[in-house]
């Protein structure tokens, strides 16, 4: 069945995809007619998978009963403390079953939630509370640690929640273990209903931070239908797939998912976590990537789907432990947010069974836009797919205007219900990003005669290591600041799993002096780890720049070589 046969059947008028336009901000836009109105309702509708599994911890097992308690708990909690409709609830730790009831409580009763991202050192965290202005952060002890120092100078900030803290809880922080129990005494709590809010699908419900090209995070700000047009679109990317090879159109069913992808990306939490509330699936969490005990958990758990990035398939691929573990129970390995090779879908489907798939989506669209999945993504690897059927793109010339014709490259636009609202108090950025209901991704892409998109550049100068953008400017900022550096260029260079690493060429001041460890010592002091460049050559000339004084970043990467591992 064709692409455009499979959607006429699916958003026919009673089908299950049906659409209606609604207008969003001014704007008439396709939206799916039967998707969940605002994260109160997905939560309490999650009440109906009773002891089924919600997550799955090491030896924690938490019920999506039990976990729907924890919230309600905590939401008439966070109301107690005056939290209101539009205020920001910040929240940094690592993947624990504590992080969706965080997530849920405070969405539920209308605030804002502010997932930070756990890799920030104690500034960048300090920073997204400020620039958010939270009212509450929720941390595990390590993020405490980092972010202690920097408590005084956050104004905005009334309490500090802390889980999981080992030894004496420190003055300025409340235990969440006194406010909802630990995990296993989730089933013995009494609240049975969420507070009472007026919530609309256009209200405001998170902060994500995605790195600005000028050096400082950018929070995109994301309303409840953002996020639940994921849950519709999956499951209608599903049909269509199912539809194009002949099929059925399969049933809504529970699915075990090893998430390893981080909660406080929208892949995590928007793909994953959500994705997988309506159908009851399981969440398996790890504390931290480890392949072997990702193939014990897929063996234990019978996991049907995992990925995330394609660095996680690759190193399940290339395990030399892999054959002495049954991963039949593998279904799908999804991924995006890097560059993947064509070999690692076919590698995935002959030696794992499995079906690759393949997407595009970036904060600002709340996860995925396009979708490539099955017998589509083997027979067009290099493609991240065709939109779903709420979605427009087009790619548009350097003027800004013209649409370009199928086959012809330039930078990918993208509407629908998925576009968040703009830039957290950044009404300049917010208006050069998004236009008209079109967000302007920064992407260069073409789109064929099909309607398959295949994304062929970035026009943001970005480097994308393991599904983490890494803005150069950022760490350029930092490098030279150091009173060694003159100048200073970061890179994108290739790596077979991760995709891309950062690398960096800099110029020294006359008569100065540093080395390569000193350089990445003083970036890693300042910025998450994952940014330090893993490789810095000293150019004894000041480094290539064109007419307009920008550095020639072309005439440097071949100074580079791949690292394998």
């Amino acid at each position: 069945m064709s692409m455009q046969a499979a959607q006429d059947k699916l958003t026919a008028p009673g089908a299950p995809f049906e659409m209606e336009e609604v207008p969003i901000r001014g704007v008439p836009t396709r939206t799916w007619k039967h998707a969940l109105p605002t994260l109160a309702a997905l939560t309490d509708q999650s009440r109906r998978h009773g002891d089924r599994p919600f997550f799955v911890y090491e030896q924690e097992r938490i019920s999506y009963a039990a976990h729907f308690r924890a919230v309600a708990t905590l939401a008439h909690w966070l109301v107690d403390q005056g939290v209101r409709k539009g205020d920001r609830v910040g929240l940094a730790m690592r993947n624990l079953p504590e992080w969706p009831v965080i997530f849920l409580a405070a969405t539920t009763i209308g605030a804002i939630a502010v997932p930070l991202n756990a890799w920030w050192t104690g500034a960048e965290l300090g920073y997204g509370l400020a620039d958010s202005g939270a009212a509450i952060l929720f941390c595990d002890a390590e993020r405490h640690h980092r972010i202690a120092p920097h408590r005084s100078a956050l104004d905005s900030l009334r309490h500090i929640v802390v889980t999981r803290m080992q030894g004496a809880v420190p003055d300025d922080a409340i235990p969440l273990e006194h406010l909802i129990g630990t995990t296993d005494g989730y089933d013995g709590l009494r609240a049975d209903s969420l507070p009472p809010v007026d919530l609309a699908a256009d209200d405001e419900a998170t902060i994500f931070y995605t790195s600005g090209t000028t050096g400082t995070p950018k929070g995109a700000l994301g309303t409840h239908r953002n996020i639940l047009t994921y849950i519709m679109s999956s499951g209608y990317a599903g049909a269509r797939g199912a539809l194009r090879r002949g099929a059925a159109v399969p049933p809504s069913l529970p699915k075990v998912r090893l998430t390893v992808v981080p909660l406080f990306h929208v892949t995590g939490c928007v793909a994953s976590l959500i994705g997988g509330m309506t159908a009851g699936s399981t969440h398996v969490f790890m504390r931290k990537w480890d392949t072997v005990g990702a193939m014990r958990l897929i063996e234990r758990e019978r996991v049907n789907i995992t990925g995330g990035v394609p660095t996680i398939a690759w190193q399940l691929l290339d395990h030399p432990d892999r054959k002495s573990h049954d991963l039949s129970s593998l279904e799908a390995i999804v991924y995006g947010g890097a560059p993947a090779p064509a070999e690692l879908a076919r590698r995935i489907h002959e030696e794992l069974g499995a079906m690759p798939g393949n997407g595009w989506g970036m904060t600002e669209t709340m996860s995925t836009v396009t979708i490539n999945s099955a017998e589509d993504y083997l027979a067009r690897p290099d493609s991240c797919g065709v939109p779903v059927a709420v979605a427009d793109i087009r790619i548009v010339a350097t003027d800004g205007v013209t649409t370009l014709p199928p086959g012809a490259i330039g930078e990918l636009w993208v509407k629908g219900p998925m576009v968040v609202k703009g830039y957290w108090n950044r009404p300049t950025e917010t208006a050069a990003s998004f236009v008209d209901g079109w967000v302007r991704t920064g992407d260069l892409g073409r789109v064929d005669g099909d309607g398959f998109c295949t994304i062929v550049d970035r026009a943001k100068d970005v480097v994308i290591r393991g599904g983490e953008n890494i803005y150069s400017a950022e760490v350029e900022n930092i490098l030279v600041g150091h009173p060694a550096v003159a100048e200073a260029a970061l890179i994108a260079v290739p790596h077979r799993t991760l995709g891309e690493e950062p690398a960096a060429v800099v110029h020294l001041a006359s008569g100065a002096g540093a080395t390569e460890s000193d350089l990445q010592a003083w970036v890693r002091d300042r910025l998450a780890a994952f940014k330090v460049p893993v490789r810095i050559l000293f150019s004894a000339d000041a480094l290539p720049r064109n007419a307009g004084g920008k550095v020639i970043k072309q005439d440097l990467r071949p100074l580079f070589t791949p690292r394998e591992t």
